[in-house]
This record gives C-alpha cells, sequence and structure tokens, in this order.
C-alpha cells in the first residue's frame, strides 16, 4: 500500500473535508465543525517519499518549474482524492488531499491512468511559493546540511526551484547534484560514494546510515539530517556497503555481524567505516580521515606536548571518549616527528586512518586484519623490525598494553590510545587491567616508562565548529614516585601545581576558553568531567550555570 493510501482511508473513516500534511508538524483535519489535528507530526522526510511514490513524472516537473502541483489519485480504497502540493520552501513541504469530484480519475489525458494534472501553463505563476535558501540563513535550524550546501553556491533566486526540484524531482541523488554539482558520481563509482563525497562538502566528522532511517551525519558535534529523502531499508544498506566492502570484511561481518575497513575516494578523503547489525537490520558509520593532516598550530597543540616527540624512549598516551579527536591528534604528532626528525616509524592500526608519506622519516604502516593478525602480533614483531617511535592504534587487551610499556622500557618511543576520559584514570586503568599479584610489578614498570598522558575532548565552539579542550599530565619525579606507590588520587594535585612543567587539568583548559569568548559556559560545564569544581570556577568566573540535570 502507498503511503498516501493510508491517509486516504482516514479520509474516509473519519468522513473528513480534507487533510493537510505539513513537514514537521501535525497533520490536520478539516470537518466542517472546525480542525482536528494528530497527536504526532510528520517529518518532511516523510512527506517527500508519499509524493514521490504517488505523484507521476508530469506531475514532478510541474512542481519543478513551478514549486506547485496538483493530480488526481486513485485509492484502493474506491475513494479518488485530489492532491495539492505545495514547496515553500528547504525541508517544507505542503500536501492537501480533498475527495475528488465524481469523474475526475476518467478524464485525465489518455494514457494518464489513474491520474489527473493540469499543464504547468495553467497554473497562474503568482501562485507557485517562492522558497529562498541564502547562504545568511544557512545558521537556521530549520535548514539541513545539504541545502547549507547549496546556499554556498545557489543564488537566492533559483534556490528554491532548485531544491525542490532536488528533494523529489530527480530521485535519490538529485538533491546531492543539485545542491552540490561536484559531488555527482563517475562511471562505475561505489554509490556509497554519493554519500560520503556530500558529508566531505559539507565538512561533517561522520555519516551515520542506519535502516529504515534517512541518511545523518555529525556536524559540529550535532547529528542532523544529511539531506531531505526518504529512509534506506536495511537491504538497500546491505548493498551499498557490500560494494565498497572488502572481501575478508564481508566474511568477518557474515560471522561477527560487525567489521571495520577503510574506504577511500581519491582526491576525496579516506573514511573509517564500521558496518554492525542492530534490531532494525544493517548500519553503519563512517568517520571522515582528510589526506591532509592538520598542523600543531592549527590543532592548538600545546609546546609542552610537542616536547614528548623529541624523546627517544617511553611511553605516551592519548586519551578520551570516542570521537574526541585522539586519531587527529596522534596523526600530527607523528607528522611532526616525519617532518623534524630521522628515524623508523611503524604504527599499527585497525584500520589505518592517516596516511603517512616518508619525509625524513621512514614509516611502515601496518593494517590488523589485513598486513598483521592482532595488535599484539605487530607490536612483538615491531621489536625485530628496528623501529624508533611505534603508534599502537588501540592498546586494547592485557597482553597488548604488557608488550607496549615493555617496548617503551627497551629503548623505544611508544604513543598508544585509551578510552579514559582523564589523565589520573588512564593510569588507573593500565594497572587495572592486570590480576592483582603483577599489578606491583606493573606499577614499577609504569613509573620507569611512563612519559605524559594528553586527555581530550572536543567542545562546540561559538560561530560554528569544534575546539579541543586538553588535561596534561608530564611524568617527573613526583608523579613517577605516586604511580609507583600506588597513590594515584594524589595525580590531580601534582597536576594543579604543575602548571611551570606544562601541565594543567582539563577544567584549567575549558575555563581558558570560556574566559576567551570560544566556548559556551554551559558547554564547558556539560564537558567537564570535575563538575561540581568546574562550577564553582565558572561562578568564580562570573557565569552562573543552572541546567536542569546536573551530572
Amino acid at each position: 500500500m502507498l503511503k498516501i493510501d493510508f491517509y486516504v482511508q482516514h479520509l474516509v473513516r473519519h468522513q473528513a473535508a480534507g487533510i493537510e500534511l505539513n513537514s514537521g508538524e501535525t497533520v490536520r483535519f478539516e470537518f466542517p465543525s472546525g480542525d482536528r489535528r494528530s497527536n504526532k507530526a510528520i517529518e518532511h522526510a516523510q512527506i517527500a517519499q508519499l509524493v514521490q511514490e504517488a505523484a507521476p513524472s508530469e506531475v514532478l516537473m510541474t512542481l519543478r518549474s513551478t514549486g506547485r502541483a496538483e493530480f488526481v489519485h486513485s485509492s484502493p480504497s474506491g475513494m479518488d482524492v485530489h492532491v495539492e502540493l505545495y514547496a515553500e520552501g528547504p525541508g517544507a513541504w505542503k500536501v492537501r488531499l480533498v475527495p475528488a469530484p465524481a469523474g475526475a480519475a476518467q478524464s485525465s489525458a489518455a494514457g494518464a491512468g489513474r491520474l489527473a494534472m493540469p499543464s504547468a501553463a495553467q497554473i497562474p505563476p503568482a501562485q507557485a511559493p517562492t522558497a529562498q535558501v541564502t547562504s545568511a540563513q544557512v545558521t537556521s535550524a530549520q535548514v539541513t546540511p545539504a541545502q547549507a550546501a547549496q546556499a554556498q553556491s545557489t543564488p537566492a533566486h533559483t534556490a528554491g526551484a532548485q531544491t525542490a526540484a532536488g528533494e523529489i524531482a530527480g530521485g535519490k541523488s538529485a538533491v546531492v547534484s543539485r545542491s552540490n554539482p561536484q559531488v555527482t558520481l563517475s562511471d562505475g563509482e561505489p554509490k556509497i560514494n554519493r554519500f560520503l563525497r556530500l558529508m566531505k562538502a559539507i565538512d561533517a566528522s561522520d555519516l551515520h546510515m542506519s535502516a529504515e532511517v534517512a541518511p545523518m551525519v555529525r556536524l559540529h558535534g550535532e547529528i542532523q539530517p544529511l539531506e531531505d529523502g526518504p529512509p534506506l531499508s536495511s537491504e538497500e544498506l546491505s548493498a551499498l556497503v557490500r560494494e565498497i566492502m572488502p572481501e575478508r570484511n564481508r566474511e568477518e561481518f557474515d560471522e561477527l555481524w560487525d567489521t571495520d575497513f577503510a574506504h577511500t575516494i581519491e582526491g576525496v578523503s579516506r573514511f573509517r567505516a564500521n558496518v554492525f547489525v542492530d534490531r532494525k537490520g544493517v548500519g553503519a558509520v563512517f568517520r571522515q580521515i582528510p589526506f591532509e593532516i592538520l598542523t600543531v598550530d592549527q590543532l592548538g597543540i600545546p609546546k609542552r606536548v610537542l616536547d614528548l616527540c623529541w624523546l627517544s624512549k617511553g611511553l605516551v598516551l592519548v586519551t578520551g571518549p570516542t570521537g574526541s579527536g585522539k586519531s587527529t591528534t596522534l596523526a600530527t604528532l607523528i607528522d611532526f616527528i616525519n617532518q623534524n626528525r630521522t628515524d623508523h616509524i611503524i604504527t599499527i592500526e585497525d584500520p589505518v586512518e592517516f596516511v603517512h608519506n616518508n619525509k625524513k622519516c621512514l614509516v611502515n604502516q601496518r593494517e590488523v586484519g589485513t598486513h598483521t593478525k592482532t595488535f599484539k602480533n605487530a607490536l612483538r614483531a615491531a621489536l625485530r623490525e628496528d623501529p624508533d617511535i611505534v603508534l599502537v592504534g588501540e592498546m586494547r587487551d592485557l597482553e597488548t598494553i604488557s608488550i607496549a610499556i615493555e617496548t617503551a622500557e627497551t629503548g623505544h618511543l611508544v604513543f598508544g590510545t585509551l578510552h579514559t576520559t582523564s589523565a589520573v584514570s588512564t593510569v588507573d586503568r593500565i594497572i587495572d587491567q592486570f590480576p592483582p599479584e603483577q599489578q606491583e610489578q606493573i606499577r614499577v614498570m609504569l613509573s620507569e616508562s611512563f612519559r605524559g598522558v594528553i586527555a581530550q575532548v572536543l567542545c562546540k565552539k561559538k560561530g560554528g565548529g569544534r575546539v579541543a579542550g586538553y588535561e596534561i599530565m608530564i611524568s617527573n619525579p613526583a608523579v613517577a614516585n605516586l604511580i609507583r606507590e600506588g597513590k594515584t588520587y594524589q595525580l590531580k594535585s601534582v597536576m594543579q601545581t604543575g602548571r611551570n612543567l606544562g601541565m594543567q587539568t582539563m577544567n584549567d583548559h575549558l575555563l581558558e576558553h570560556v574566559k576567551a569568548g570560544l566556548v559556551d559556559p554551559e558547554e564547558a560545564y556539560i564537558k567537564s568531567n570535575d563538575k561540581i569544581s568546574m562550577k564553582d570556577s565558572l561562578k568564580r568566573a562570573g557565569h552562573n550555570i543552572d541546567l536542569k540535570n546536573d551530572m
């Protein structure tokens, strides 16, 4: 059954005079005694899909040129309905259904079957709604990323008509090709590249694709629709991702129901992909990995962190929650070494994300599952490959952590990542990975090999974009002694008194961002890992935080 027939059934059942569907609003039922509304709003993507299913191509062409069209639909319920379509702006569509006069469907033009519509010439131009999206309107919450990209390159007087055409008349690929011409696909290119190219065009960090949901992106830290279009089925998503999935990953996905791999669009970007299964079917998340590695100045990495790049041995950790920019920070540090030292760098990743070409260093990048079986195997083998610097993409298990510490102890500089939220919890996480009978020995080994930890979060930046907040702990005799004695709860005090050595707590850096006008106080409070202290600090700085759910 077509979606439109669902509403026709309601029209018949309730004996309504008409039904009006507006994007993002509740459905309006028209009765002689007055209007009534449904309890739930209808999404714009649902309206677009309804029209795409029911309207003939001639109607869509009329809609493209005028912003308004109409036709007669014969429902299986036996009722003919007159359908009026209006494109009132990007993401703002109106569909009105009213019972059609008797014989309206039969009076349609020969060959049109159940459909009848006026020609474009019969619709007065004055009735065509004007829908304009200019670059000044891009920040509106009602404008999707695809429309934002369009506004940067489309004159205001043509934006409305082109958006209308893109959303419905041209099918799924029309939105991209009309809103951003440079994201059209070349012959033979995988179909999923259309979404990835658009994601890159609007500078989103992640593309989320889930069954029965229209594609979404993370833009400036927020999840929002990529474009106006119908949801994708699990079967459609499976076909899209399998087209680019390496054979090894297809087998892994079929066996384990999730897999990781990298996908590259030459001249555009690399993407880290994770494909999984949830209760609705197949899903996938793509993280954009730019070809160009950001510089130290672009990231705002403190000088004391850069000093860690000149070490000859030791363990340096970059930590933070998923999506906090750990990979970007590590890539920048490795690139800095690559430009300034003459050493051998080995990276072990799953999958390889940022690509490092040889500059002053020799760089070997190994991918788990493609070039080596496991992190621990590759890390153990690295000891026989004459490395100076080893990067471990993820220190996931006890054995990998153990080998990484041993590698750092034997005269190599090791960089690694952990999913911890603070410098202190990073030390605790490493030690707690080991059985109780080994923890004392690991404390001694870690106190001697540990050189520093950078814990980071990404905050929404005022005016758009994001900015990193860093917590930095640098090893010194006091830090090493507290780790050795198991008094990690005192490490925060050492960080607070060690500012002259380049140390800083997360709250200190977040407060600096607030005072500099980069971050809202509420955002700093939300991203803080010590909210009570953060709230007091903000209050002393003249910012009162009153959130409903203090956490």
